[in-house]
């Protein structure tokens, strides 16, 4: 007896390995991710902006990294004691102005780099409804706690999410037309915008994302962590405490379907070794000064030089 349905994943290339530099922008559900790539050691570059939830603000973030449109004072604004800018997360905030403007225009130069040498970027999608600042019109990617007052509040038309994935597609191919695209749609319910809401921006997400995906099949892909979450884990045993986000259980599934989907059985094996280093590296002994522990030790210490001969880049 089958007790859930299953998700039929797609067979899809190039896999990744451990020579792969992989991006990932979007969403809080890359943060999930990118632990997952950190904690295997794989080379990755998550978020130089922090946390962007809707499509026109990864649009912005990464057309201004490529064209090196570097941020200026007259980019920034001071409120509650920090120096914001609305087209980045609040992690970036600063109490200096110069030290914001450092950061924001380090994280594009950053960015530009790894793109240009990135085999896989991820790009995972939030909500459709954006905060317009109503003085510029322009879509921000961060209100920092400002007044309802200085914003409209809109959901982006099926047409303005297509013209900005259309818009981020072109830019990303351009400077690196072998660069492998994934888009996924967060999981995450942002009920703070109400039930109905919420699933009218993911319908709109959906939508959009698709109709290009089916414009442009050969040039990007989809992986369908939404679907896995909504379907094969559709019960709040799943979810944390805010019953809004995928807990541990649901992270770790969701991970190992990916890796299903997108690793290779060489980085596969890697990544088994990896893990079983990691769980050495935690392990606590009783005492550290007995001969079985220092023999378990430099054992480990062997296995991880192995390692590194191998993979040069690797460090624990």
């Amino acid at each position: 007896m089958r007790f859930r349905t299953k998700i039929q994943l797609p067979v899809k290339t190039p896999k990744i390995d451990y020579q792969s530099k992989i991006l990932m922008i979007g969403s809080c559900f890359v943060e999930n991710i990118g632990d997952k790539l950190d904690y295997y050691k794989l080379q990755n570059l998550r978020s130089p902006f922090g946390i962007l939830f809707h499509p026109e603000a990864i649009e912005n973030f990464i057309r201004r990294s490529i064209n090196a449109d570097i941020y200026s004072p007259e980019d920034v604004f001071y409120h509650n004691e920090r120096w914001h800018s609305f087209d980045a997360h609040s992690s970036l905030s600063d109490s200096i102005q110069e030290e914001l403007l450092k950061k924001l225009n380090q994280n594009l130069k950053i960015n530009r780099n790894y793109l240009l040498e990135a085999s896989h970027i991820v790009i995972t999608l939030g909500t459709a409804w954006v905060y317009k600042n109503i003085e510029t019109g322009k879509p921000v990617a961060n209100c920092h706690k400002l007044p309802q007052k200085y914003f409209s509040k809109e959901l982006l038309s099926l047409a303005e999410i297509e013209g900005s994935l259309h818009s981020l597609i072109s830019e990303l191919k351009i400077i690196n037309p072998e660069l492998t695209i994934i888009f996924t749609l967060s999981p995450v319910r942002h009920l703070k915008d109400g039930f109905v809401e919420n699933q009218i921006s993911k319908a709109h997400l959906i939508a959009a994302l698709h109709k290009v995906i089916n414009e442009n099949n050969s040039v990007i892909n989809y992986f369908p962590v939404y679907e896995i979450m909504m379907d094969e884990l559709r019960d709040y045993r799943f979810y944390a405490e805010d019953m809004l986000h995928p807990n541990v259980i649901a992270i770790d599934y969701i991970w190992e379907k990916f890796v299903e989907v997108w690793f290779s059985s060489e980085a596969y094996s890697t990544l088994k070794l990896v893990e079983s280093i990691q769980k050495s590296l935690a392990h606590r002994p009783f005492d550290k000064r007995s001969n079985s522990h220092q023999a378990f030790s430099r054992k480990l210490q062997v296995k991880i030089e192995d390692l590194k001969k191998e993979i040069p880049h690797i460090h624990f």
